[in-house]
C-alpha cells in the first residue's frame, strides 16, 4: 500500500516507487513532519519529531510552549499562536483577533483521488493513487482543516490541498491559506526558481539558500513573466545525474508565493500557496473553501530524475486533452507575419502556400474582430470585421478547408477595451476603484470575473464564434495583469476575494469551453508564457511558451520550461530572420529543430521569406512527423546547457523502452578548435547497440555514455545537427 498508519508509532508512511513521506503524531496531537527523502522500509522514525528534546512538548512543559513551537518540524503550521516561522494559515475571528491552532482529529485513507470543487487538480484511478486525508481542528474557532495528500506511487509524486470547513456560527476571516509546507533541517541547501520577464521567460536561478526568509511570488494576477510557481532545495553540487532535490510546484493561474525560510535552529520551512497579499476570504457560518493543489516531488538523483517524473506525472494526471497523445497539427499563425495589417486574400493566400509545403493548419490572430485595426480597441465586441473578413467569418473557414487545412482562430476573452462598444453600456464590468482613473495596459483593462454576468457573457462570445463555423484550434490570450482591484459586483467585505474569484471564473470558462467542443485544440497563452502553470493544462495540453521566438534565446527559455514540464506543452514555433523580437539572424534548419522540441509550427509570412527557406519547409515538416512521436512521449535529458557554458546546447529524448534516442546539438558561439567535441550522453541501454540514423556507424549504449559521442565541428554561430540513434539488438 502506497498510504499506511502505524498506530503504535503514530506514523503515517506515504510511499511511491522510490521515495518515503512521513508524518508523526504528537500525544496533544499537534502534526509533525518526519521525513521526505529515499525510499525507508522501516516506519520507526517517531523520534525524528525530536519530541522529547528540549523544549519539551506542552503536555510536558507548558511554560515553554512557544519555544516548542519555533522548533517542531510542523506539517501545516498557523499563526498567531507563538510559531513565529512563516504561517500556512492565518485566520481572524469576529472579535478582530488573529490566532488559529489546530489538532489532529481523525484520519481517512482511501484508494482513488477526489477532484477539487471549481480548480483544476491532478486525477487517478483507484490503482494508480492513494489519499491520506487527516483532519484538524481548532476547536475555539470551531474550524475544520483536512490536510490531502495524494500518493502517485509510479511517478514518485506526492500532492497536497487544504480544505476548510466552518463548523460555527461565527463568522471567519481567512487572511492566508496556503497548500503545502515541508519544515526539514539544513543540507546547506541552494535554491532553484525560474525567473525572467517577458520574453525570457523561466530562466533558471540558482543561489546558495541565506539565514531569513527568501521567496519568489506574483502579486499581478496570473503566474507571471516574472516569477514561477515553483522553488527546489538542493544539495550543494547537485547535477543532472546526482544530488538530492526537494521540489514544489503550484497548480493555480494566479497570484502565488514560494518560500523558503532558513532559522536560527538551522531549520529549514519551505511553504507554498496563494499569495496572502491582498487576499482575505470570508467564510461564514457552514461555509467551506477550497485551497489549490501543491505538487511535491523529491528526488535522489539530481535534477534529471525530478524532470523526468514530473513530466510523467503532468502527462498522465493532469492533462485531460484528447491531443495528448497525437500529434498535434502542423500551424502557421499570421500574427509576425502580418500582425493587424490582413484581410480574407492576404490569409488565403498565406493558406495556399502553406499547403504546398505541407503545413496543416492557418490560425488567425488577433485583429479580424470589432473596428479593431491596431491594440487600441474592440476587446469585448467579438463580432466579425467584415471589411476585412470579407464573406464572413464561415466563408474564410471554408475556404481554408478547401484548401485543405484546418482554422484557427485567436480570442481575448478577459479583456475589454476602453475603445469598445461593451465598454459603452457596461463600464462597471471592468476592474477598476471607484473615483480613481484606471491603470490601463496595452489600452485595454480586465473583465470582472468575480461576476457570473461577465463570465456567461465572456464564454459566449467565443460559444457564440465556435458555433458559427467548423474551428479546430483556439488561441486563448491575455496581454495585461491585474491592477486597480476593485469589483462593482462584490461588496464591500468581499473586495479581497477578487483575485482569487477572478482565477475560479477563468477556470469556469475554460471548463465550460472544452465541455461543450471536447475535440476543440487549445493553446492558451498570456503575452507568451505569462501564464505557463500547471493549472492552465488542466484545460489545455499546450500553452505559448514566450513570445520570444528567436532560436538562440528559446534554448534559455526552453530548457527552463522543461526542468519541470514535457516537451510536448511548449508552444515553439520557426519565425522569420532578422528575428522580429531580437534582430538576430539564425539558420533556418537551426529554427526548426529547436522548436522541434515543442509543439512546433510557423511564426512568418510563407509568401514573402526567401526561396531557400521555404523549400526547406517540407523537410522540417517530414522531421516532425518523424520525430514528434518521440519528442512527445520519450525521456528528456539535459546533456549540456548554453546558459552555463556559454558555447553549446545539448538535449535528448529516449524512447521509454530505450529502442530510439533523438539528440539536438546546438553550437551557440563558434569556437577556432577545429576538431569534433567529445559529449558522455544519457539515456540509452548500456547492453544494446545503436546505429546513428543515416549512417552504418554503430556504437553500444555503454560507449556513448561512458566513453561520449564525438560531434562533428562545423563552423559558423548558431548551426545546429539532430542526432538519430536506433537500437539494432539487445
Amino acid at each position: 500500500m502506497a498510504v499506511r498508519y502505524y498506530e503504535d508509532q503514530r506514523i503515517f508512511k506515504l510511499d511511491t516507487k522510490n521515495t518515503t513521506y512521513m508524518i508523526g503524531l504528537t500525544p496533544e496531537g499537534y502534526v509533525g513532519h518526519v521525513y521526505y527523502g529515499d525510499y525507508m522500509e522501516s516506519a520507526d522514525a517517531a523520534y525524528l519529531l525530536r519530541t522529547g528534546e528540549h523544549p519539551y512538548t506542552p503536555s510536558v512543559l507548558p511554560r515553554e510552549k512557544s519555544s516548542f513551537l519555533d522548533f517542531f518540524p510542523t506539517e501545516y503550521p498557523t499563526g498567531g499562536i507563538g510559531d513565529y516561522r512563516e504561517s500556512c494559515l492565518d485566520v481572524r475571528g469576529e472579535a478582530g483577533s488573529r490566532g488559529c491552532e489546530i489538532l489532529y482529529d481523525s484520519h481517512s485513507i482511501r484508494n482513488g483521488k477526489p477532484g477539487l470543487k471549481g480548480l483544476p487538480a491532478s486525477f487517478g484511478t483507484d490503482e494508480e493513487v492513494m489519499t491520506l486525508e487527516i483532519i484538524c481542528v481548532d476547536k475555539v474557532l470551531h474550524l475544520k482543516v483536512v490536510l490531502s495528500y495524494s500518493v502517485f506511487e509510479k511517478e514518485d509524486v506526492i500532492t497536497r490541498n487544504v480544505r476548510l470547513i466552518n463548523e460555527g456560527e461565527e463568522h471567519l476571516r481567512i487572511e492566508k491559506v496556503l497548500s503545502a509546507c515541508i519544515d526539514m533541517d539544513d543540507e546547506e541547501f541552494e535554491m532553484v526558481t525560474l525567473t525572467g520577464g517577458w520574453a525570457r521567460e523561466r530562466r533558471i536561478q540558482r543561489r546558495r539558500l541565506a539565514y531569513g526568509r527568501q521567496s519568489v511570488s506574483s502579486a499581478k494576477g496570473g503566474s507571471s513573466h516574472q516569477e514561477h510557481p515553483f522553488m527546489a532545495l538542493v544539495t550543494s553540487g547537485t547535477t543532472q545525474q546526482t544530488g538530492r532535490v526537494y521540489a514544489m510546484n503550484f497548480v493555480y493561474s494566479g497570484n502565488f508565493i514560494a518560500e523558503t525560510e532558513l532559522n536560527q535552529h538551522d531549520a529549514v520551512r519551505m511553504v507554498m500557496g496563494i499569495n496572502d497579499e491582498d487576499f482575505c476570504w470570508n467564510l461564514r457560518g457552514g461555509e467551506e473553501f477550497q485551497a489549490p493543489e501543491a505538487v511535491l516531488i523529491f528526488s535522489g538523483e539530481g535534477f534529471g530524475k525530478m524532470s523526468r517524473s514530473l513530466h510523467d506525472f503532468y502527462r498522465n494526471h493532469m492533462i485531460r486533452s484528447p491531443y495528448l497523445h497525437k500529434k498535434r497539427p502542423v500551424l502557421i499563425n499570421n500574427w509576425e507575419a502580418t500582425y493587424f495589417d490582413f484581410d480574407t486574400e492576404k490569409l488565403l493566400s498565406i493558406a495556399r502556400e502553406a499547403k504546398k509545403a505541407g503545413i496543416e493548419m492557418l490560425v488567425m490572430d488577433d485583429g479580424w474582430f470589432g473596428k479593431r485595426s491596431n491594440d487600441d480597441s474592440s476587446l469585448g465586441d467579438w463580432t466579425v470585421n467584415e471589411e476585412k473578413i470579407t464573406g464572413g467569418l464561415k466563408y474564410l473557414v471554408d475556404k481554408v478547408r478547401e484548401i485543405g487545412l484546418e482554422f484557427g482562430i485567436w480570442f481575448e476573452p478577459e479583456m475589454i477595451s476602453p475603445d469598445s462598444e461593451l465598454y459603452k453600456v457596461h463600464p462597471e464590468w471592468a476592474i477598476h476603484i471607484p473615483g480613481r482613473a484606471a491603470t490601463e495596459s496595452r489600452a485595454q483593462y480586465a473583465l470582472d470575473l468575480s461576476n457570473p454576468e461577465v463570465v456567461d457573457y465572456a464564454y459566449e462570445c467565443v460559444a457564440k464564434i465556435l458555433r458559427s463555423a467548423p474551428i479546430s484550434y483556439v488561441k486563448w490570450d491575455m496581454n495585461r495583469q491585474l491592477s486597480d482591484l476593485g469589483s462593482a459586483y462584490l461588496d464591500r467585505d468581499s473586495q479581497q476575494e477578487l483575485f482569487h474569484r477572478y482565477v475560479l471564473g477563468l477556470y469556469e470558462m475554460q471548463e465550460r469551453l472544452v465541455t461543450e467542443f471536447p475535440d476543440l485544440l487549445l493553446e492558451n497563452c498570456a503575452s507568451g508564457g505569462g501564464r505557463f502553470d500547471p493549472g492552465m493544462f488542466y484545460y489545455s495540453p499546450q500553452i505559448w511558451c514566450s513570445d520570444d521566438t528567436d532560436a538562440v534565446e528559446r534554448l534559455a527559455i526552453q530548457e527552463g520550461t522543461a526542468l519541470i514540464y514535457p516537451l510536448s506543452t511548449m508552444g515553439a514555433h520557426v519565425s522569420d530572420c532578422p528575428n522580429h523580437m531580437t534582430g538576430r539572424v539564425t539558420p533556418f534548419e537551426t529554427r526548426g529543430h529547436v522548436a522541434l522540441a515543442g509543439t512546433f509550427g510557423y511564426e512568418l509570412d510563407i509568401t514573402k521569406i526567401s526561396e531557400k527557406d521555404r523549400e526547406m519547409i517540407p523537410e522540417q515538416v517530414e522531421m516532425y512527423h518523424k520525430y514528434n512521436d518521440l519528442v512527445r512521449e520519450g525521456d528528456y535529458y539535459r546533456i549540456a546547457s548554453y546558459r552555463e557554458n556559454h558555447k553549446y546546447d545539448c538535449y535528448l529524448v529516449a524512447a521509454k523502452d530505450k529502442s530510439e534516442v533523438l539528440m539536438t546539438f546546438v553550437q551557440v558561439q563558434c569556437a577556432p578548435v577545429f576538431h569534433g567535441k567529445k559529449i558522455r550522453l544519457q539515456g540509452f541501454d548500456e547492453k544494446s547497440v545503436y546505429q546513428l540514423d543515416g549512417t552504418k556507424q554503430a556504437y553500444t549504449g555503454e560507449m556513448l555514455m561512458k566513453g561520449g559521442f564525438v560531434i562533428d565541428f562545423a563552423q559558423g554561430d548558431a548551426v545546429s545537427r539532430l542526432y538519430h540513434f536506433v537500437r539494432i539488438n539487445r
